[in-house]
């Protein structure tokens, strides 16, 4: 999965960095696991803008991911490793002895004709589903649950990893892929290994068309708007804006938002640590 850099033969392609697709083994998707996906360009029911800065962008279907892997105690191989434009990994075809086709997000390393099994009785191999009271301690584990059932929803991006720290009555201490530390239940699940693509957040897009296509519209900076129109925007010459919040006056940069009173406070042992600025 190497990382190009493109001769500036274009204005575009001057400052453009790429990831080569290199494990994807096909441009086509399953069907029978494919919706059409409609965009709204950030307007409602009325038209009205609602949600800026998104909008246009190359028209996609959406891939149903199997997020429960709740087909257990059977073998599934590895059909194909795919491109999926609606998130950074790639995600893998595998197909059950029964002859079920489903959609997994792709650990990486995992490879066409893999076999991947979920649920008890499954060894902590990469790319298996297990319960988190049965992964030995330290693993590396992605597409993590949060409640019992309701599917993976923690490490589902490109290269995400969270780790097994420990286990202590019903629950799982994990560290997460923010550096938070977080109790969950030992009967939610976790696939082993970490996501596919790690090198996605190396690319360079190059031009503003490449965000375009994408769907994302031009974002105006609120130090270049009018006071009416943001909390930041105003004053002669280049102003600094005063402190920075958003367009609907929420601060930011170490202002705490989180709802002090929310119930699932107590299962957070640590607090992600501030990145360095």
């Amino acid at each position: 999965m190497p990382v190009k850099k493109h001769k500036p033969v274009s204005p575009g392609t001057r400052h453009l960095i790429s990831v080569q697709h290199t494990e994807v083994t096909t441009n086509k998707p399953e069907k029978s696991l494919t919706v059409g996906l409609k965009n709204s360009g950030g307007r409602n029911s009325k038209g009205r803008m609602t949600v800026r800065n998104i909008g246009g962008g190359h028209k996609r279907r959406y891939r149903i991911i199997d997020f429960k892997r709740n087909k257990e105690g059977m073998d599934a191989k590895v059909l194909t490793i795919e491109y999926d434009p609606n998130r950074s990994a790639y995600i893998a075809l595998v197909q059950y002895t029964d002859g079920e086709k489903r959609y997994i997000i792709a650990p990486n390393g995992l490879k066409v004709d893999d076999v991947v099994r979920s649920g008890k009785g499954a060894s902590p191999d990469k790319g298996n589903c297990l319960y988190l009271s049965d992964i030995p301690l330290g693993s590396p584990i992605h597409a993590i649950e949060m409640n019992p059932g309701r599917g993976a929803a923690i490490a589902r991006s490109a290269g995400t990893y969270g780790v097994l720290m420990g286990r202590e009555g019903r629950f799982a201490t994990i560290k997460m892929p923010s550096g938070e530390v977080r109790k969950i239940l030992l009967t939610c699940k976790a696939t082993i290994g970490s996501t596919s693509n790690p090198d996605h957040g190396l690319q360079v897009l190059g031009k503003a068309g490449r965000n375009r296509w994408k769907g994302r519209r031009p974002r105006v900076r609120g130090v270049a708007m009018n006071p009416v129109d943001h909390p930041m925007g105003g004053g002669e010459g280049r102003a600094s804006g005063g402190h920075p919040r958003s367009r609907t006056g929420v601060m930011a940069k170490g202002q705490k938002t989180r709802n002090p009173k929310k119930a699932s406070s107590k299962l957070i042992v640590q607090r992600r640590k501030n990145k360095k600025r």
